[in-house]
């Protein structure tokens, strides 16, 4: 008799695992259910639908040869059996059933099986506020969303719109919004940076500038509290600090996984909601499968269960359970957290954990950073790049690396990199200092940026010098007065004496010039050292370590990092 298998949700891991299943056991009777009409499709690019960088909606639920996977295209091209507008109600593990209910006629059925794949994916977070129910209150998560929406734009009646959490779709929304259509942006995030717990507080602070230079507008620590409309329709945004106008909310605000159906089923589940599952993708039920953005995989940095709801997560963990389904004994061992995000000028990257969300891990963790070019720095075209490696102090462990550059493509390369390292075992920070990377001058510099932040984090471990941030730096620059810092700028003269001529307290004294100006440094207070970005101020701190001036600090990123950010000094 042929395997009866049903899968759950029709967006990205549910058709993985099912094609996958059909190719290694073609006799298998296999159907998806779906509650909606669309099935198959890219969430992931709706915002570049939204921008119109992507012309077509149908190209988001197409192959790479252009066929739109609909239910027709599944079951001519796939021998799988689609079911949309079909809501799966309950399981009964013991007869091993699934009813489901055709939305279109009520009608209930209870569907036999042998095996069950769940992959009922997530729901938007949306906060209970007054006045959610307006019109044009939206998550941008479905395909009839980002259709009203770009229809809108299109119409040119859309001239303001507020975004509710500063997360990856935030903030690919807002840039949308305001790059292609010229929409006022403003992004309301409730907690004190955007993009937390994927970006540390400087990187994040160099995100916002990147947006506010383009008119985003970027209100963190604040909460929504109510909407207000007219005619039915959103017209305001209150938060508790401000009124925003807003012929469109979007939330934003993260996800929940929809994990309801299993636990109704008695099958494991963590106290956040998500389906439990081990590395073969098996719930607690041996018969029962899940995966994607309903699930909690385990967190190969931290061993405990984690949740990442990544479209590309769900579609390999798919292949693990079509595989599986087959006989196979595929395994997903878990995550590192690898991502990507495209702003204006600036494109952001990163893997594992931030210095802040390490700490809370338990770990005494540490982050350095570096400001250096990608590619040789003789090579006409280059760009700027800022990395920030978070590691273990006491076993050098690294935990996670995050980025900014204007050349996205520079940036993932990088952090694919280390990614691999993170995923594969527990590098250290000699590993990441030695990690061999492709080198030719349009691609790399011959000892790569990647390298250079290992050198900095060996050097900082050794004690060999005292890192501050450049927004510390910034910090400790306005609080002079108190902290009786003398400040030396190691650039070339005209850059440094272009700030001591406004500000008298800032010592324009070159690289090529400390040694023979030690005498003016003084031996009784702190020195705080700044370049360009922390290269020739840290040879100039190692002149004055020569010649006993030893309570000196670096600012790491240098000036380049204090522009990133919009510091003023």
């Amino acid at each position: 008799m042929p395997e009866k298998i049903l899968v759950v949700g029709g967006v990205a891991l549910g058709p993985k695992a099912a094609c996958r299943c059909k190719r290694l056991l073609p006799d298998a009777q296999i159907t998806l259910i779906d509650e909606n009409v669309y099935i198959s499709y890219g969430g992931c690019g709706i915002p570049y639908y939204v921008s119109g960088e992507t012309q077509n909606l149908d190209d988001l639920r197409s192959t790479p040869y252009h066929t739109v996977r609909d239910a027709a295209f599944f079951a001519a091209m796939k021998g799988i059996t689609v079911r949309t507008q079909t809501r799966a109600l309950s399981i009964d593990r013991q007869a091993k059933t699934l009813l489901v209910k055709e939305l279109a006629s009520g009608k209930e059925e209870a569907l036999p099986y042998d095996k069950l794949v769940l992959a009922t994916g997530a729901t938007p977070r949306m906060p209970k506020v007054e006045g959610g129910d307006l019109a044009n209150v939206l998550s941008l998560t479905r395909l009839e969303a980002a259709q009203a929406i770009r229809t809108a734009c299109e119409g040119g009646k859309l001239s303001s719109a507020v975004i509710v959490g500063g997360g990856f779709i935030g903030l690919e929304a807002a840039v949308a919004l305001a790059d292609m259509w010229g929409v006022k942006v403003s992004v309301v995030e409730m907690m004190d940076q955007i993009l937390p717990g994927a970006l540390s507080a400087s990187l994040a602070r160099m995100a916002a500038h990147d947006l506010a230079t383009h008119g985003v507008a970027v209100y963190t620590s604040e909460k929504v509290v109510r909407l207000e409309g007219t005619d039915g329709a959103v017209r305001k945004v209150f938060t508790d600090k401000r009124e925003l106008d807003a012929q469109l909310v979007i939330f934003a605000a993260g996800f929940l996984p929809n994990g309801q159906l299993a636990k109704d089923a008695g099958l494991d589940v963590t106290p956040f909601g998500a389906i439990a599952v081990d590395e073969h993708m098996r719930t607690s039920d041996p018969n029962i499968y899940a995966g994607g953005d309903c699930c909690s995989i385990r967190n190969l940095i931290t061993g405990k269960p984690g949740y990442l709801p990544l479209g590309s997560m769900a579609n390999r963990q798919g292949r693990v359970i079509g595989t599986n389904l087959a006989g196979g004994e595929a395994r997903f061992p878990g995550y590192v957290g690898t991502w990507a995000v495209k702003l204006f000028e600036l494109s952001f990257s990163g893997v594992g954990l931030t210095v802040e969300r390490a700490r809370k891990e338990g770990f005494d963790a540490l982050s350095v950073s570096v400001e250096q070019l990608d590619r040789a720095h003789f090579y006409p075209e280059k760009s700027m790049m800022s990395l920030e490696l978070v590691l273990d102090k006491a076993s050098r462990r690294v935990l996670g690396l995050q980025g900014a550059c204007s050349d996205g493509m520079a940036l993932k390369a990088r952090v694919d990199a280390v990614a691999a390292a993170l995923q594969c075992g527990q590098p250290n920070v000699e590993d990441i200092s030695n990690l061999e990377v492709a080198y030719a001058p349009p691609f790399a510099a011959a000892m790569d940026v990647v390298n250079v932040v290992g050198n900095v984090a060996d050097n900082v471990l050794s004690g060999r010098f005292t890192p501050v941030t450049a927004d510390t730096f910034i910090d400790l620059w306005k609080k002079r007065q108190e902290n009786g810092i003398f400040f030396i700028d190691a650039r070339p003269a005209a850059a440094g004496k272009s700030v001591q001529e406004r500000h008298p307290d800032w010592h324009a004294i070159p690289l090529e010039e400390i040694a023979a100006r030690v005498a003016e440094i003084p031996r009784d207070r702190p020195v705080a050292l700044i370049c360009n970005t922390g290269l020739r101020a840290y040879d100039a701190l190692l002149i004055l370590a020569r010649n006993g001036v030893t309570n000196t600090v670096n600012a790491l990123g240098g000036m380049q990092a204090v522009n990133k950010m919009g510091l003023l000094l």
